[in-house]
């Protein structure tokens, strides 16, 4: 099993009570302590440009500008995103962002590639909200379109919904082949038929029986369009609150509602802190080592992992490297 740490960006509340002139350096002391040490072998931010669970006027930094400051600031780790949202930006000019991420990390970046669901943001930005179908049918344009770019260098494309004509993209990912492909989702018509076309990777639920299930979906499409499912990476993400003791643990999510409550109003706090204790990684360690277990037994190859408190406390993380990962690795 593989293991990603998200970075705090501000999107999740969580670098609330950081000033904004000392969140990067709060962000990077994390991404470099994550690539000093063996234990992560990727580090990943959201794609996203409000704050949830409500828009407030909290920092939530790009993701694509940290991909590119990350790559400068460290020398082995992986760099995702999970996920891009595919119409944020045109696919070609992505697949140029990405490319040239790609070259100043020497190789090490991952894309996590979505349709996108926050409808306030996508408003916001003048970007509408189109239907389900349409965000499910530009990222399979998009992705057809990445792909190709990253082969060939040079793409053309017409599509309902995009494109493009001898666009030039150069230069190149320095990875063979490109750019390693994360398809976030779980839909079941199309979401995980574009992940068994085109996926090296996928994202999708951590609860235990639907991770199950749609793994059995990906599996029967990849098996309709003639693709390695054995080959395809299945990942998911899991948020973490670790105590010693149940007690601890209790602490914890009482000083996380009490960051939120004031900013996002008592009754999405409830709602986040309700969240998090429904997946699989609030507890002892040995409760979530109980629970993650079974989902590497299910084929879950990679946990990206986020920790609410991490700009502000490492002893979560600390604590995961320490007793979690050489349980599970």
């Amino acid at each position: 099993m593989h293991f990603g740490l998200f970075i705090p960006q501000g999107w999740r509340l969580d670098l609330v009570g950081i000033d904004p002139s000392e969140q990067w350096a709060v962000m990077n002391g994390l991404a470099r302590y994550a690539d000093d040490g063996t234990a992560w072998e990727s580090l990943w931010v959201y794609d996203h440009f409000h704050t949830v669970p409500v828009p407030t006027d909290e920092a939530t930094h790009e993701a694509w500008t940290l991909m590119a400051a990350f790559a400068a600031s460290t020398s082995r780790i992986k760099l995702g995103q999970m996920c891009t949202a595919m119409s944020y930006r045109n696919p070609v000019y992505l697949a140029k962002v990405a490319a040239t991420v790609d070259v100043i990390s020497g190789g090490r970046t991952q894309l996590g590639i979505g349709a996108g669901w926050y409808e306030h943001e996508w408003r916001a930005y003048g970007y509408g909200f189109p239907s389900a179908g349409q965000r499910l049918a530009r990222l399979d344009e998009g992705v057809q379109i990445i792909r190709d770019a990253w082969r060939d260098g040079r793409v053309s494309f017409d599509g309902e919904h995009y494109r493009v004509d001898g666009a030039i993209v150069a230069p190149k990912p320095l990875q063979d082949g490109g750019i390693p492909l994360w398809i976030a989702g779980g839909g079941e018509k199309v979401t995980l038929k574009i992940a068994a076309r085109y996926a090296q990777y996928t994202n999708f639920s951590g609860e235990a029986a639907e991770f199950a299930h749609k793994s059995a979906v990906l599996a029967g499409h990849c098996a309709d369009v003639g693709t390695d499912y054995a080959a395809i990476v299945r990942s998911t993400n899991v948020n973490l609150v670790l105590g010693q003791t149940e007690a601890d643990v209790e602490a914890r999510l009482a000083r996380l509602r009490a960051q939120w409550a004031p900013l996002a109003g008592e009754a999405p706090a409830e709602s986040m802190i309700a969240s998090l204790r429904r997946g699989p990684g609030v507890g002892t360690p040995a409760q979530v080592i109980e629970q993650l277990a079974r989902l590497k037994e299910l084929g879950c190859g990679y946990l990206i992992c986020y920790f609410p408190e991490a700009a502000h406390d490492r002893a979560g993380i600390e604590a995961f490297e320490r007793e979690i990962i050489p349980a599970l690795r």
